[in-house]
C-alpha cells in the first residue's frame, strides 16, 4: 500500500522563526515556508517538514543525520558557525559521529561516511 508513496519526515519546534534562521542561515539549507510550516530542502529530493508546536518537547533521539566525508572538518565548520557540540566526537563504535542541537533542543548529527 505505501511502497510507492513518496513519504517524508517531519519534526516540531517551539519557534519557527528561530528554526528558519538556524536551518537556513546557519546551516545553509534551502528553506521554504508554507502555511506557517517550514520545508527543509535537503539532498535526495524529499523535503523535511518543520512545524510549530506550542507544547514542543525536544526529541530525545537524533532527528537528522548529515553524512559528511570528514567529521572533523564538519565539526570545525559547525564551530565556525557558532554551533557547539553536545559532547565529543564518538569514535568507539560505528563511523565517527558528532551531535549538536537546533534552537528547539532537537538532536542533529554529522556522521562520517565514505
Amino acid at each position: 500500500m505505501f511502497g510507492q508513496t513518496e513519504a517524508f519526515s517531519g519534526f516540531s519546534v517551539n519557534d519557527i522563526d528561530a528554526a528558519r534562521r538556524f536551518y537556513g542561515d546557519t546551516l545553509g539549507i534551502k528553506v521554504t515556508e508554507e502555511n506557517g510550516m517550514l520545508h527543509l530542502h535537503i539532498a535526495g529530493g524529499h523535503p523535511v517538514l518543520v512545524y510549530p508546536k506550542d507544547d514542543h518537547q525536544p526529541a530525545t533521539f537524533t532527528i537528522l543525520n548529515f553524512p559528511v566525508g570528514d567529521v572533523d572538518a564538519a565539526v570545525a565548520e559547525l564551530a565556525a558557525r557558532g554551533i557547539a557540540l553536545e559532547g565529543e566526537v564518538q569514535r568507539e563504535w560505528g563511523p565517527p559521529i558528532a551531535w549538536f542541537k537546533d534552537p528547539a533542543g532537537n538532536w542533529l548529527s554529522v556522521i562520517q561516511q565514505g
